[in-house]
């Protein structure tokens, strides 16, 4: 029989019989009634440590502290918590047998002997928390849940795994299960296994990469990778040797570094050194932390010197080294190097040859290096000879490929092993010496692979030629008609008013002004950097040039959101020989420029401020990252084009002569991912850097990259008009499939009965369609960005003006029928990773008028409407709602029971009375007992009453003032007293931050079992009541 589209439950059993049978699991059952689920299994982690040979009072002071670790609640967040229990898990407990004894070390999992664990897999393990859930399986070691595992059919999208097991981390949820938990994975048949760690951003989770073992081949995808990863050995070396905490997020290892590291170790352990080329922006910076951790825990009297020659990089290996609680000691010169190697102080050094000089260019990079190598010779004594056992790894090591500081510190450290870490391919000229240098490629993970993985984004190229004709008024507006054709006469009016400042600059000193004013409307209509979630960089020929641009930004309007950042310090003896008496020369106007920059951004005398330029530059590049909306744009010369993340940058913008290792780490500036409406990274080339477009894409070996093999740099670029029209196309095919099914004649009423329910209120039908739904939300933003980055260049993307009339139609349809849905599903959830900055661009390229539908939707649902507006609330549907009676009762029907579904947990009694007299309502109305106008008026009372927490015939006690006891009274109706004793019991009892705190919890609960009568079993539903009640926190 096919197993084609079997159902979720085939999957499991089979994926557990995997566990038992393949890897050695032990199976511990269905776990959906048992009750006590736990992330920690006290029993079985006894048994374990006891046939280990602990001490019970050993393991009794040791499973404390793994509670008290484990607790999540308090201020105690989920990423502190499961940080604190990974430590103990990896570094082991530490624990007093007695007062004044010697602490031992209790390692509640055996690292060296994975067989002496005991690995276990449960299914269906439901979980009690603020709302129940049940992980598919998890996977315990000794009793500890290490891994989830949600599996889905094999026509039901891994994606849909993903978000339950996101949304199973939520406070609301099951979050205080997660804190022992390592990896999290979702997968199915047909897409195979994705995994993340505690709050892996949706977008940001995995596929595992590796050939499958002999005799394997046959192995579906899903199964395949469990086997990789999880077999008994390999599942305890990704936990114990690849999890890091860096600076507030929890990483896991990709498969490419993964397997570098791994490489590494094997060269290691010959003595073999050589290069590991891993692509920008594939987490070089963490492989090297991986490594560096291995080599000190496995190789004796181990130390690690890292050799630099950016400012940026240095900055960032420390950060990511300090983010797993790893200090590195930076050396502030070649003669504390050599102190520093001359004793056994210092495990982990990090070198930096850049000695900040005026310039970033490689001419003062190749002079710093030899600055540094001087200095060195200079300053080593005669009795030299470094400690320990030393592994140099030199970052970008494409760049001294001249072999000359590789020389010298093989003298200064003869018996040290090299390694070499790479973002940028090596140029075909320079391979045979660097291979000598350092060795041969120890691994490699080339661009196209990091983009297919989804690693990194592909580029999108684009050649812009700026027009020197551009002088006379009429000229600039063909110009400006041209550049904003696809948008809206609205949108276009809205950027004309802003257009008198730009008109000045586009007009006079031809080509840097009107560089200016191409990137300003870029600002005003590209997706991201019209609704301040991206920014861009624009690099400049000279620090002069990027003065001079950052002038005609300030004089269009742009000061305070772009910043000069280059290696440029304004200096009063830089321009004492400048003023001629003729009018400014370019240093003396670079220097003022600066000058009044920093005087701007500090809001003080410019005397004062031309000293703090580090500061300034630390706080731009930060707002530049961290709000990308304050800080549109960094102009720069040099500095910033490697060694600086800022996942934010989608345009960079370049109007200088770059080549090969320069322009491939500028280009890859841009590639970094930042949330699912950061589609690519662009390129806007002003130089014509590839000599044609169609050379840039094609042929590599030819223009400005001309120095790499092709096979190094497949991949690399795209071209932005080919490739906008193809992903239309796509979203548009994409879009129709999956609104084919919707019935004849495809109008609210059919979509709102396919995404939402076939009948009315029907809370089931609601629940399975939610991921119709998501998709239908992913799948018009994801169509909306795609029109919007091709909406002003469709003529040229070879579009008839009927086909561009057809689309744009085409596209607004489906943004109606997608706020439509959300609206009549009762959708509270905000989607954000799928339509941010949708609005504006659809009010930018689509809308005739401003839609207010978002505007009165957002901040209050339409039951709070009701009650605000009573039957004025249904004059803000959308018109395609209503317009249709049938849509109108549907709409507010399914907002209803949305309502009831998602606040039952505060009063359960409450809302299982108003969903009783809704199905009445419901059953009338099936029954043909109530014309359309008498249905509509009591289906707007019940939701008034809904809305407002009423209901007739209930009569509160006047001590009920608050809707926590309000909710106690309906739980023990008719009985007022005891509610009244539950109350008082809950207020006086209750520890500080108890919610989510296991021995608070407990304390509560066991409080709140004395107070009911013994016949009375409803102790579970009563705790779960008050803990969701926030007046009771």
């Amino acid at each position: 029989m096919s197993d084609v589209g079997q159902v979720e439950r085939k999957t499991q059993e089979r994926v557990v019989e995997l566990f038992t049978d393949q890897l050695g699991y032990e199976y511990l059952g269905n776990w959906e009634h048992r009750a006590g689920n736990s992330n920690v299994e006290q029993a079985l982690l006894i048994q374990n440590l006891q046939a280990r040979g602990y001490a019970d009072n050993l393991i009794n002071r040791a499973l404390d502290q793994l509670g008290k670790a484990a607790a999540v609640g308090g201020g105690h967040d989920l990423y502190e918590a499961n940080r604190d229990v990974y430590n103990l898990l990896r570094y082991g407990v530490k624990v007093r047998p007695g007062i004044g004894e010697q602490h031992e070390t209790v390692w509640l999992i055996d690292w060296h002997n994975p067989e002496a664990n005991d690995f276990a897999v449960a299914e269906e393990v439901t979980v009690m928390g603020q709302h129940s859930k049940r992980p598919d399986v998890v996977l315990y070691v000794n009793g500890l849940a290490l891994a989830t595992l949600e599996l889905k059919r094999s026509k039901v999208s891994v994606n849909e795994g993903i978000r339950q097991t996101i949304g199973n981390q939520r406070p609301d949820f099951i979050r205080q299960f997660f804190s022992t938990v390592q990896f999290v994975y979702a997968g199915n048949d047909v897409e195979g296994l994705r995994y993340g760690v505690i709050d892996t951003p949706e977008k940001y989770w995995l596929a595992w990469k590796e050939p499958p073992a002999p005799g394997s081949a046959d192995v579906g995808p899903l199964d395949q990778a469990l086997l990789q990863m999880c077999s008994k050995a390999r599942f305890l070396e990704l936990i114990h040797d690849f999890i890091v905490f860096d600076a507030g997020v929890k990483k896991g290892p990709r498969h490419n570094q993964f397997f570098g590291v791994k490489a590494a170790q094997a060269r290691i352990d010959r003595r073999e050194g050589g290069i590991i080329w891993h692509t920008q922006g594939s987490g070089k910076s963490l492989t090297m932390v991986w490594l560096a951790r291995w080599i000190r825990e496995h190789q004796e009297n181990a130390r690690v010197l890292l050799i630099t020659d950016r400012t940026e990089l240095d900055e960032q290996i420390e950060k990511v080294f300090n983010g797993v609680n790893e200090q590195i000691y930076r050396t502030t010169s070649g003669a504390d190097l050599l102190d520093t190697l001359n004793k056994s102080t210092e495990w982990l050094i990090c070198s930096l040859v850049h000695k900040f000089r005026g310039s970033d260019d490689e001419t003062a990079l190749n002079a710093d290096e030899s600055d540094f190598l001087a200095e060195l010779a200079a300053k080593i004594p005669k009795d030299f000879q470094a400690k320990g056992n030393i592994f140099v790894f030199v970052d970008e090591a494409h760049r001294t490929q001249s072999g000359k500081l590789h020389t010298a510190m093989k003298q200064l450290l003869p018996h040290a092993m090299f390694i070499g870490f790479t973002g940028t391919p090596l140029l075909k000229a320079d391979k045979a010496t660097s291979i000598e240098t350092f060795g041969s490629f120890i691994h490699t993970y080339k661009f196209d692979e990091a983009v297919q993985d989804g690693v990194v984004l592909d580029l999108l190229y684009e050649a812009r030629s700026i027009d020197q004709e551009l002088t006379s008024q009429d000229k600039v507006d063909k110009w400006f008609e041209a550049r904003t054709k696809g948008m809206t006469d609205l949108s276009r009016a809205e950027l004309k008013k802003r257009w008198g400042t730009m008109q000045k600059v586009v007009s006079a000193e031809p080509r840097a002004r009107q560089i200016v004013s191409d990137i300003l409307l870029d600002m005003d209509t590209k997706p991201r950097l019209a609704n301040g979630r991206g920014n861009a960089m624009l690099v400049g020929s000279s620090i002069y040039q990027a003065c001079k641009f950052y002038e005609l930004f300030c004089q269009a309007g742009f000061k305070g959101k772009c910043a000069i950042v280059t290696s440029y310090e304004p200096q009063a003896g830089d321009i004492a020989k400048e003023d001629t008496g003729h009018g400014a020369t370019e240093r003396l106007r670079q220097y003022e420029i600066y000058r009044q920059m920093l005087a701007d951004y500090f809001n003080e005398p410019a005397d004062k401020a031309m000293g703090k330029v580090a500061e300034f530059e630390r706080e731009v590049k930060r707002k530049f990252i961290e709000e990308p909306g304050q800080m549109r744009l960094l102009i720069v010369v040099d500095k910033l084009l490697t060694g600086f993340d800022a996942p934010s940058a989608t345009y960079l913008y370049i109007d200088k002569s770059m080549q090969n290792h320069g322009l491939f780490q500028a280009i890859c500036r841009v590639n970094r991912l930042d949330g699912d409406d950061k589609d690519y990274g662009y390129i806007v080339d002003y130089r014509d850097l590839f000599n044609s477009l169609e050379s840039a894409i094609t042929d590599y070996t030819s223009g400005a990259l001309d120095g790499y093999e092709e096979k190094d740099i497949q991949g690399l670029l795209s071209g932005r008009l080919d490739k906008a029209r193809g992903d239309l196309d796509e979203a548009l095919e994409n879009i129709r499939a999956l609104c084919e099914p919707v019935a004849p004649p495809k109008g609210t009423l059919q979509y709102q009965r396919y995404f939402c329910a076939t009948e009315a209120g029907n809370s089931e039908q609601l629940k399975v369609n939610e991921p119709k739904r998501v998709e239908l939300y992913k799948q018009v933003a994801a169509l909306t960005r795609a029109y919007a980055n091709i909406a002003n260049d469709m003529a040229a993307a070879g579009y008839t003006d009927d086909e561009q009339t057809a689309i744009k139609a085409e596209v607004d349809h489906y943004a109606a029928v997608r706020d439509e849905v959300k609206l009549g599903a009762g959708e509270d959830v905000d989607f954000k990773q799928y339509e941010a900055g949708m609005r504006y661009l659809l009010d930018t390229y689509i809308s005739a008028k401003p839609s207010d539908l978002v505007a009165d939707f957002k901040d209050a649902g339409l039951i709070q409407l009701i009650v605000e507006l009573g039957e004025g609330a249904l004059d803000r549907l959308p018109d395609g709602i209503k317009n249709d009676n049938e849509a109108v009762a549907e709409t507010i029907t399914n907002n209803m029971r949305k309502v009831i579904i998602d606040e039952r947990p505060l009063n359960p009694k409450y809302y299982d009375k108003m969903s009783v007299l809704l199905d009445a309502l419901l059953a009338e109305r099936r029954k043909g007992a109530l014309d359309y106008q008498e249905y509509l008026s009591r289906l707007l009372d019940q939701a008034r009453q809904l809305g407002k927490g009423e209901s007739d015939g209930t009569t509160y006690p006047d001590w009920a003032d608050n809707d926590a006891r309000k909710a106690l009274v309906d739980f023990f109706y008719p009985d007022e007293q005891i509610a009244l004793r539950i109350d008082t019991t809950v207020r006086q009892t209750k520890p500080d931050s108890w919610v989510g705190n296991t021995m608070k919890e407990k304390k509560v609960k066991l409080a709140l079992a004395k107070e009911l009568p013994v016949d009375d079993a409803r102790l579970d539903e009563l705790f779960e009541l008050v803990k969701a009640r926030h007046e009771y926190h």
